[in-house]
């Protein structure tokens, strides 16, 4: 856990485990507010799969694609998985802009990565009329993405934690778009109204974040985390 992230125990966002029911979840969540569920899926299989080792020897030769960590730029680069794990996975320098931050997830080369995601068991509630899409990402502490909005979806933290802020649709947060989620939440979140702070907690291994159609949300890697998101489509 060298270069971590203090955590914050502060959580906001409602919890449940395998006692919710579907329809409860279409009721209460689906169309209204995050959720954080545990216990709904048993994914240590697909965790033996994503140590440093296993996935250097699977995919160490390949190519992979890189995004940048603002939310209006669609930079892309390319670079040997291996260089990526052993020269990119550094902590965050909480003065490099967005633009300047290189982040892998999504961008997955589906012919290469698809026979691990298949391995991914996904949370059972699914949102009348979508169809599942896999995001698999890995990333340095104190990296994330910062403040953007998209449909519905699931986030599952394999390795590490996972700070995460969100905002309703009706809620836009003050941020800059260059601005990565380390200098915001050094900079901007300090000084937040008790009525302008967003929902927040951290997810551990094993832990799914549930979030809406629509809603803002800014993620901080507080380690160097393995995570895969399931949009909802």
């Amino acid at each position: 856990l060298a270069g971590s992230v203090p955590e914050e125990e502060r959580c906001t966002v409602e919890r449940a485990d395998a006692s919710l029911t579907y329809s409860l979840f279409l009721q209460r969540f689906a169309f209204s507010r995050p959720l954080i569920l545990r216990g709904v899926t048993n994914n240590s299989a697909f965790r033996a799969l994503c140590t440093r080792e296993k996935l250097l020897a699977a995919f160490g030769t390949r190519s992979v694609r890189l995004s940048t960590a603002n939310t209006y730029s669609y930079r892309k680069v390319d670079v040997p998985f291996q260089e990526y794990v052993e020269q990119l996975l550094t902590p965050q320098d909480p003065a490099r802009l967005g633009s300047d931050t290189l982040y892998f997830f999504g961008d997955n080369n589906f012919t290469e990565w698809g026979p691990l995601l298949q391995q991914y068991v996904s949370p059972p509630f699914r949102i009348p009329g979508t169809s599942p899409a896999y995001s698999f990402g890995i990333a340095g502490s104190g990296s994330g993405v910062p403040f953007h909005w998209h449909g519905p979806g699931y986030s599952e933290v394999i390795f590490g934690r996972k700070r995460w802020f969100l905002y309703p649709p009706d809620k836009t947060p003050h941020f800059h778009p260059n601005e990565t989620t380390l200098a915001w939440l050094h900079h901007t979140y300090p000084v937040l109204p008790p009525a302008q702070r967003p929902l927040e907690c951290t997810l551990r291994p094993g832990e799914v974040l549930y979030f809406p159609d629509r809603w803002w949300h800014a993620t901080l890697n507080l380690d160097t985390s393995v995570f895969i998101s399931t949009f909802l489509g």
